[in-house]
């Protein structure tokens, strides 16, 4: 696959149309019905979750959100082969991603409610918090990549970042130190296009993103990152080849980012409607539901009747999150180090005085 799709030829890997129609059946996965079904669910769960809780920031009920619209085929296809034993370290746009790896809605929920505890994620096993510094998650991936092959370790890494995150030096160096240790760490960069408001063709000069694998002497390929099979096959293949101890693996999943950066942004002020709808015929839940329907293996009726089942499963979680104890003030300075300098006392007594101050003048 990464000699038939090397970067270097300028030549995306695609398995289906736009329609959901096969059209590279060489690369066709070997997908049973059932495991397409369930994955197909789990990116329906992670629309309907997404596009809720953009509704709840609106309404005042949690901070600033990352949406995930229009990137699910990413993080459905690596949940489809990712492990219990291996690392997911994410960035901020990987829902799907997270749910695999055993993490809930209502710990999410905590963390874009500025609660610590939701970053315990209790019932995911070997995967990081979210990371906010832009692609410092990947230095932290290419670590543990050498741990593992320090202690023979049969693991994968899977790390991802956006386009704008490969502007940062911190992917770079991660992708030079994965390669000379021959870590095994798939780096998934979700270019979606835009790094806030900068577009992609601002940010590099390279003919895409996976062609910079050349330069650090591993494998890359550009794939299609709203086709769900063709990320399947590009996350299988890459993980087959870091188990074997040949190292990293580059992969860019061409994408669209649908909704706003973040509920912060307006991308109005940036792009075009024309643009937009082009990439809305691109749609991973769509793509693979017309596939899914060819087959019979799917009606539209199944899915309204779902879709409203997950959103009273997405408020019950919200509201299981709303009802939290709040975070308590003491604990944002009570763990930093074993016994508290003085320094971090006099803020915390500052705080403390400010609060008193608020509350006495309501």
């Amino acid at each position: 696959m990464f000699e038939e799709y090397n970067p270097i030829n300028e030549k995306i890997f695609r398995v289906i149309d736009n329609d959901g129609k096969v059209i590279n059946k060489k690369w066709m996965p070997e997908i049973s019905n059932e495991r397409l079904i369930k994955a197909y669910k789990d990116m329906l769960f992670a629309r309907t979750a997404d596009l809720q809780t953009v509704s709840y920031q609106r309404q005042g009920r949690i901070y600033t959100y990352p949406p995930n619209y229009g990137q699910e085929a990413i993080s459905g296809a690596t949940a489809m082969v990712m492990r219990n034993e291996d690392w997911l370290v994410p960035a901020f746009r990987e829902m799907g991603a997270y749910l695999a790896k055993g993490a809930t809605l209502k710990e999410l929920f905590l963390v874009f409610m500025g609660h610590e505890d939701g970053n315990v994620f209790k019932n995911a096993n070997n995967m990081l918090p979210t990371s906010v510094p832009i692609a410092s998650q990947l230095l932290h991936a290419a670590g543990i990549g050498y741990e593992i092959n320090y202690n023979k370790k049969e693991q994968v890494v899977y790390a991802f970042v956006g386009d704008g995150g490969t502007s940062e030096g911190d992917f770079h160096e991660a992708l030079n130190f994965a390669g000379v240790w021959k870590a095994p760490v798939i780096f998934i960069v979700q270019n979606n296009q835009y790094g806030i408001s900068t577009p992609f063709k601002m940010q590099t000069m390279s003919k895409g993103i996976a062609i910079k694998s050349i330069a650090y002497g591993i494998k890359g390929i550009q794939v299609d990152g709203n086709d769900i099979f063709a990320m399947y096959q590009a996350v299988k293949n890459a993980s087959e080849q870091a188990l074997a101890g040949n190292g990293p693996v580059l992969i860019e999943a061409v994408t669209y980012r649908k909704g706003a950066h973040t509920t912060s942004d307006d991308p109005t002020k940036y792009r075009t409607k024309e643009e937009e709808e082009a990439w809305d015929c691109t749609d991973p839940l769509k793509r693979l539901k017309a596939y899914l329907i060819s087959k019979k293996l799917w009606s539209q009726k199944e899915e309204d009747q779902l879709v409203e089942e997950y959103k009273l499963e997405v408020d019950r979680q919200f509201e299981e999150a709303e009802n939290y104890p709040a975070y308590k003030l003491e604990d944002v300075f009570k763990y930093m180090y074993d016994e508290m300098p003085e320094d971090l006392k006099k803020q915390q007594n500052e705080y403390e005085n400010f609060m008193k101050w608020k509350e006495a003048r309501k």
